[in-house]
C-alpha cells in the first residue's frame, strides 16, 4: 500500500522480463507487459462488472477453494487496486466474446482491444526477489490430496482461516462445510524428502502457527502435529512452540505418517509409528500437509534471462559469504528465491540487498529521485467539520461489529458531517475515496475506526495529508484489537462498545489541532558498536556509499566470534573472510577504527548523537554521528554440567575445533566421540534456541570422520535444526555413519567418571533401553549468549529481552531497528545467527543507517511534549524521570525553564504526568483532548 503510492516507485503488473544487456551501473531491461483488458488509470474498483459477469472461475487467490468472476480483483488491497480480465475464461456467444461487463462500467474503464506492449528501462542494479513455488505435492497426490476432500494444503488452510477467505475466516471442512473436531498437521510435505531432499525452514512455524489460530477460534478443537524434528530456530520461535504445548494442549509426536485413507462422512484414518516401532491408527476430521517451498517455476527461465548461477534445487546461486549476491556482479537476490526462510529473514535480506546496491549506485545518489510535492495545508475552520470511516475489514470487523449500525451511530454525532463504512478501509481504492470526501465534504478532521494505528495510522495520515490536511488532523479508533478481537463471542456488546469507542474518538478529534513537523538535520556519519563481522561488514558498506564511520571495539583486534571459526560447514575459509575485511578497513579512508575502546556516555538522538569514548590510555573522545548500528555480538555459555571444567576430555564445540585444526588431536584421540545438543539452550533460564549449535555439530562430526573414518560418533540430541540447505550435511552425517540419538529434555543423558574413563548414560527411545557409552571426548554444543547488554542498552536507552538480547521494534517488519530512532542492530547482539544471515542483517543495518544519513534530515513525530515556560517553575522532575532524556533545563530569563529535545521525545507522556504545575501537553494527546474522551465516554 505505501509502495503503491511511493514517487519513487512505479509499479508494473502482468510482466516479465525479455531481455537484460549492459554492466552494474548501467543495465537496460527490456520488459513485455500483457493486457489488463481494463485502464488502470480509469478503473475505480467498483466492482459493478464483476456482478454482471456470467461466467465463473476458480478463485486462485483462495487456493480454488471458492470462485469469483472472469472480471475480478484479487483482494480490496490489491496494488494497483484495480480489475482485471481472465480471457482465457471468457464466456463467448455466437463465437463472441460476451463483453457484457463493457457497457456496465461508468469510467469506460474495460477495453478488450489492448495487447501486449513493450518497454525498456534503464537501471543502476536489479534486485531478484520471484518468491517461490510449492512443492509439487498437488500432483502427486500424497496422502490423498486431491482425492480426499479433507486433505487441503497449510497454504488452503490459510485461506479457510482468513477472514477474506472463501469460508470468511470459519473453520470448516471443505466435504461439508462442517466444524471440525479433530485436525491433524503432516510435517515435511515436499520437504526432506527424495525429491527435495532440503529442509524449508519455515513450515514448522507456520503449522503450529496455524494451529494456535484454530484453537482460538475454537478451544475444543483436538490438534496433533505429526514431526520428524521441530525446527523452531528464530528468535522467539522456540518459546511460541513451548506456549502452543503448555497453554493451548497442542499434540507433538514424533512420527512421520504413513498413510492416510477415507473413510465414511469423508473422516480420515491415519496410520503411523511410534518411536518404539508401535503401529497406531487415529481417526481425524481433517489433516493439513504442510508443503515445502521450492524454486519459482520461472527460475530457469530467470537464469537464462539475467546470466546468473542456480544451485542444484534451481535456487539462486550465493556464496555464504556474500548471501545476497547472484552470480553476477550488480544483480542481487533476497527472499525464498535465494533459499527457504521465514519473514523476517526475508525482510532483512531484502534491505540487505539494497544495502549493495546502494553501495554500487553511491556515486548516482539523488540523481533520478522524485521529491513528492504536497498541496498547500488547508486553512481549518474553527468549526470542526468531521468525517468518520468505519472498517469492515472483512469479517475481522465485520463479522463481529456491525459495522452498519456503528456508522449510522457515527453520523449522528456532534461535528459529524459525513460517515461511511468501508470493506478495507487501507486499501488504495478506499484510500482515494476518503481524499475525494474530505474535497466534497470540506472535512477538517479525519476519524478512521478500523485495526490498529501502530501498523496503519501512517498509511492514513499520508492520505488527508495528500488531501491538503495536516497529518495531526487524524483520529484513529482501533475496534479491532480493542474491540471485535476481544469480544468475538459478545456481538451485541462488541457493537455497543464500538460506538462508545468511535464516540470517544470524535469527542478527541473535536480538538485536534494541526501541528507543525520539525526537521532536524543529520550528521553524515554513523558510530557501530562492536567490531566482529557484523560491525566489521556494516561499515565497510557505510564507507562505500561515501559515509564516514566510527569503528568501535573493546578487544584489542577487530574479528570478534570470526577469530575462533577455522571452517564452515559449507567448507568456506573464515580466516581468508577475516584478512579481506581486515585490509579493507585498514585501507578505507571513510573507517575510523578505535580498539580497546569502550563506551561512557551516549546522549542526544537521531541524527545528532554524541558519544563519549574511553581509549586504552584514560582518554576520552568525543564522537559526533547520526546514527548508530549495535553489532555487540555474543559468546558461548560456560557450562556447569557433564563434567565441563572438571575434566579434559569434556569440551565445547569450538574448544574442538580449534583442537582439530591445530592437530591437537589425532585420529587415535578420536575413536570415539560424543555430542549433547541443548546444553545451556531450550532450558527455563535460556527458553530460546541458539540456532548454530546443531551445524556446528554437524561440521565438527563430518570433519571427525575425515581425520578418522572409522570413529565412532554419537550426537544426542532433542531436535537436530538443519534447517535450509544444511539438512544435505545431516543426510551426510548419517550416511557417513554418524548416530543419532534423540533425548527427552527431562530425561538427558548422565554422564560421570568411571575410574579413569568417561561414562555416558542415555535412553535409546528406539530399543527403549539404556545405552552406556565410554568416550574419548565428550563435546557439548552449548548456548550462544549475548555480552553483557545491560550498561550499554541503559545509555541507548533501548529494550533487551527477557534473553538479554537487543529486542527490535517489530519482529518481522522492522527486525533490524530498535524502537528508539536512528539506532540498528546486526548481528549476535539481536539473536544467535550463522555467517551468513549475520552478514545479512549487517547490510541491513547499514542500508537503513544509510537512509538517515542520505536524507541529511530526520522528521519529528508531533507526538512530542510541548513546554509551555509561562508555567514551569524549573523543578526539574520532568528532566530526571525522562526515560529518553529528551527533556533538559535552560536559562530564560536568569531562571530555569524545562524544554523538550523534539528529535528524542517518543511522546510517552511521563513528563506531563508528573509536571506539578502541569506546563508540559503532549501533541495529539493535551489534557483537553483525553479529557473530552472521558466525558464522551460517560455519556449514556
Amino acid at each position: 500500500m505505501v509502495a503503491g503510492g511511493h514517487p519513487n516507485i512505479k509499479i508494473i503488473t502482468l510482466a516479465k522480463i525479455e531481455n537484460i544487456e549492459g554492466k552494474p551501473g548501467n543495465f537496460k531491461v527490456k520488459i513485455k507487459k500483457q493486457p489488463r483488458y481494463i485502464d488502470e488509470t480509469k478503473c475505480t474498483a467498483c466492482g459493478i462488472c464483476a456482478s454482471y459477469c456470467p461466467t465463473p472461475v476458480f478463485d486462485t487467490y483462495n487456493a480454488n477453494l471458492g470462485l469469483t468472476k472472469c472480471i475480478h480483483i484479487d483482494y480490496p488491497q490489491a496494488v494497483p487496486a484495480t480489475y482485471v480480465v481472465d480471457t482465457s475464461a471468457c464466456l463467448f456467444v455466437n463465437r463472441q466474446e460476451c463483453k457484457i461487463c463493457v457497457p456496465t462500467c461508468q469510467a469506460e474503464a474495460i477495453d478488450f482491444s489492448q495487447t501486449a506492449s513493450y518497454e525498456e528501462i534503464a537501471v543502476g542494479a536489479i534486485i531478484l526477489t520471484p518468491g517461490f513455488s510449492v512443492s509439487d505435492v498437488y500432483t502427486s497426490n500424497q496422502y490423498g490430496y486431491a482425492q480426499y476432500p479433507n486433505v487441503v494444503t497449510s497454504l488452503e488452510f490459510e485461506r479457510i482461516m482468513c477472514a477474506s477467505g472463501p469460508y470468511k475466516g470459519e473453520i470448516l471442512r471443505p466435504s461439508d462445510k462442517k466444524p471440525p473436531k479433530k485436525i491433524a498437521w503432516l510435517q515435511c510435505v515436499g520437504s526432506r524428502d527424495q525429491k527435495h531432499p532440503y529442509c524449508s525452514a519455515v513450515c514448522c512455524m507456520y503449522a503450529v502457527k496455524e494451529a494456535v489460530v484454530s484453537k482460538e477460534h475454537d478451544p475444543d478443537l483436538e490438534i496433533t502435529i505429526f514431526y520428524m524434528d521441530i525446527r523452531a530456530q528464530g528468535k522467539g520461535f522456540e518459546e511460541f512452540i513451548q506456549r502452543a504445548q503448555d497453554e493451548y494442549h497442542i499434540r507433538f509426536v514424533h512420527s512421520r505418517v504413513g498413510q492416510v485413507r477415507e473413510i465414511e462422512n469423508h473422516d480420515l484414518v491415519l496410520r503411523y509409528c511410534l518411536e518404539n516401532g508401535k503401529i497406531v491408527e487415529e481417526e481425524f476430521d481433517m489433516v493439513v500437509l504442510s508443503v515445502g517451498l521450492a524454486a519459482p517455476r520461472t527460475a530457469l527461465e530467470l537464469a537464462r534471462v539475467f546470466k546468473i548461477g542456480l544451485n542444484k534445487y534451481s535456487f539462486s546461486q550465493t556464496n555464504e559469504f556474500t548471501p545476497v549476491n547472484t552470480t553476477k556482479e550488480g544483480i542481487y537476490v533476497a527472499g525464498a528465491f535465494q533459499g527457504p526462510k521465514d519473514i523476517p529473514e526475508s525482510v532483512t535480506q531484502a534491505t540487505g540487498a539494497v544495502g549493495c546496491a546502494c553501495s554500487l549506485l553511491a556515486p548516482a545518489r539523488n540523481a533520478l529521485t522524485v521529491k513528492k510535492e504536497y498541496p498547500p495545508e488547508i486553512e481549518i475552520e474553527e468549526e470542526p467539520r468531521i468525517g468518520v470511516f468505519v472498517c469492515h475489514c472483512g469479517i475481522n470487523i465485520g463479522g463481529v461489529v456491525n459495522v452498519p449500525e456503528v456508522q449510522k451511530y457515527a453520523a449522528t454525532l456532534k461535528n459529524v458531517v459525513y460517515s461511511e463504512q468501508n470493506l478495507y478501509s487501507c486499501s488504495q481504492d478506499t484510500q482515494e475515496r476518503i481524499k475525494e470526501m474530505i474535497k466534497k465534504y470540506r472535512l477538517n478532521r479525519v476519524v478512521v475506526a478500523a485495526c490498529t494505528p501502530r501498523t496503519h495510522e501512517p498509511l492514513f495520515q499520508e492520505t488527508i495529508r495528500e488531501a491538503g490536511l495536516n497529518r495531526c488532523l487524524f483520529e484513529f479508533v482501533n475496534i479491532r484489537d480493542q474491540c471485535s478481537w476481544v469480544h468475538m463471542h459478545e456481538k451485541e456488546k462488541a457493537t455497543e462498545k464500538a460506538k462508545e469507542l468511535v464516540r470517544m474518538g470524535v469527542a478527541k478529534a473535536r480538538y485536534i489541532k494541526p501541528l507543525k513537523e520539525e526537521k532536524v538535520p543529520v550528521i553524515p556519519r554513523t558510530l557501530i558498536i562492536g567490531g566482529g563481522l557484523a560491525g566489521m561488514t556494516a561499515a565497510l558498506t557505510l564507507a562505500n556509499q561515501g559515509f564516514a564511520c566510527y569503528l568501535i571495539e573493546r578487544q584489542s583486534e577487530l574479528g570478534g566470534n570470526l577469530r575462533h571459526i577455522h571452517y564452515t560447514l559449507e567448507g568456506n575459509n573464515p580466516k581468508e573472510l577475516l584478512e579481506r575485511l581486515n585490509e579493507e578497513i585498514s585501507q578505507h579512508k571513510k573507517v575510523e577504527v578505535f580498539t580497546n575502546a569502550n563506551i561512557k556516555e551516549i546522549s542526544g538522538y537521531v541524527g545528532n548523537f554524541k558519544t563519549v569514548v574511553e581509549l586504552s590510555n584514560g582518554e576520552k573522545k568525543e564522537l559526533e554521528h547520526g546514527a548508530i548500528i549495535v553489532a555487540t555480538g555474543g559468546h558461548e555459555y560456560l557450562p556447569k554440567q557433564y563434567l565441563y571444567g572438571e575434566d579434559d576430555r569434556v569440551l565445547t564445540q569450538t574448544e574442538l575445533e580449534k583442537k582439530l585444526v591445530t592437530a591437537e588431536l589425532n585420529e587415535k584421540d578420536l575413536n570415539t566421540v560424543v555430542m549433547i545438543q541443548c546444553v545451556g539452550s531450550r532450558t527455563e533460564e535460556r527458553p530460546y534456541c541458539s540456532k548454530i549449535c546443531c551445524s556446528q555439530a554437524l561440521k565438527n562430526a563430518l570433519k571427525i570422520k575425515d581425520i578418522n573414518p572409522n570413529a565412532n560418533v554419537y550426537i544426542f540430541y532433542r531436535d537436530i535444526r538443519a534447517y535450509g540447505f544444511r539438512e544435505n550435511y545431516y543426510k551426510k552425517a548419517r550416511e557417513n555413519g554418524i548416530i543419532f540419538i534423540r533425548y527427552d529434555k527431562n530425561n538427558p543423558p548422565n554422564v560421570e567418571q568411571d575410574h579413569d574413563k568417561l561414562k555416558l548414560t542415555g535412553i535409546d527411545p528406539i530399543l527403549e533401553e539404556k545405552i552406556v557409552i565410554y568416550p574419548d571426548l565428550l563435546v557439548l554444543s552449548v548456548a550462544i549468549v549475548p555480552n553483557d547488554n545491560k550498561e550499554l542498552a541503559t545509555l541507548l536507552k533501548t529494550p533487551l529481552s527477557s534473553d538479554g538480547f537487543f529486542l527490535e521494534a517489530h519482529v518481522k517488519l522492522r527486525p533490524v531497528e530498535a524502537s528508539v530512532d536512528g539506532i540498528f542492530y546486526a548481528g549476535i547482539a539481536h539473536f544467535p545467527k550463522p555467517i551468513d544471515e549475520t552478514i545479512s542483517q549487517a547490510l541491513a543495518a547499514a542500508a537503513k543507517a544509510s537512509i538517515v544519513l542520505a536524507k541529511g534530515y530526520v522528521e519529528v513525530e508531533p507526538i512530542v511534549s510541548w513546554v509551555d515556560k509561562d508555567k514551569c517553575i524549573g523543578c526539574g522532575t520532568c528532566e530526571s524521570l525522562c526515560p529518553y532524556k529528551a527533556i533538559r533545563l535552560v536559562k530564560v530569563n536568569k531562571r530555569k525553564k524545562a524544554e523538550t529535545i523534539t528529535a528524542s521525545c517518543k511522546g510517552c507522556g511521563i513528563c506531563s504526568a508528573h509536571c506539578p504545575t502541569r506546563a508540559i501537553s503532549m501533541g495529539r494527546f493535551t489534557d483537553e483532548q483525553i479529557m473530552a474522551q472521558i466525558a464522551a465516554f460517560k455519556e449514556e
